[in-house]
């Protein structure tokens, strides 16, 4: 039970820790909130409007790779340290830990996190089809209802 006493006494001290930080919040917070008090106060520029929209979901999709790599370094670091002597089953681990990063990083590229700039509109999906023509369109929807084209009677 002795060998447990360390992680107890960390866990009594955050747990104080939370405690004493929220009753001083409390304490020494303000009591009568004006609209300046309240403001958000970002370096020194206050804000007079509203974003004009809310973060795109590209944005989080290129954090989350951010997150994939990060988290890959964190556990290729130490397998690099003692890759030797895990052996043939530490190579094993980490092929599939890496496959399932590597699917991951696929997964949020087939997403488009990492479309934005030119690229992205050289890649929209809403292009045209050649073979769509006005032709094929008109006798598709049919000229019940059209007026006649007069340019289309002289031409004849």
């Amino acid at each position: 039970m002795a060998q447990y006493l360390p992680i107890l006494v960390m866990l009594v001290l955050a747990i104080v820790f939370g405690a004493l930080s929220r009753v001083a919040s409390r304490l020494l917070g303000p009591r009568n909130p004006t609209v300046a008090k309240m403001a958000p106060y970002e370096c020194g520029i206050v804000p007079d409007r509203e974003p004009p929209q809310r973060f795109p979901v590209k944005f989080f999709l290129v954090a989350m790779i951010f997150i994939v790599f990060d988290i890959e370094i964190v556990f290729l670091f130490p397998w690099a340290v003692v890759y030797r002597t895990l052996g043939p089953f530490g190579l094993f681990a980490i092929l599939i830990f890496a496959a399932a990063v590597f699917e991951s990083f696929v997964y949020l590229i087939s997403n488009g996190a990492l479309d934005w700039g030119p690229m992205k509109r050289m890649r929209r999906n809403d292009v045209v089809d050649p073979a769509r023509t006005s032709t094929t369109t008109i006798r598709r929807v049919g000229l019940e209802g059209r007026e006649p084209d007069e340019s289309a009677g002289e031409a004849a």
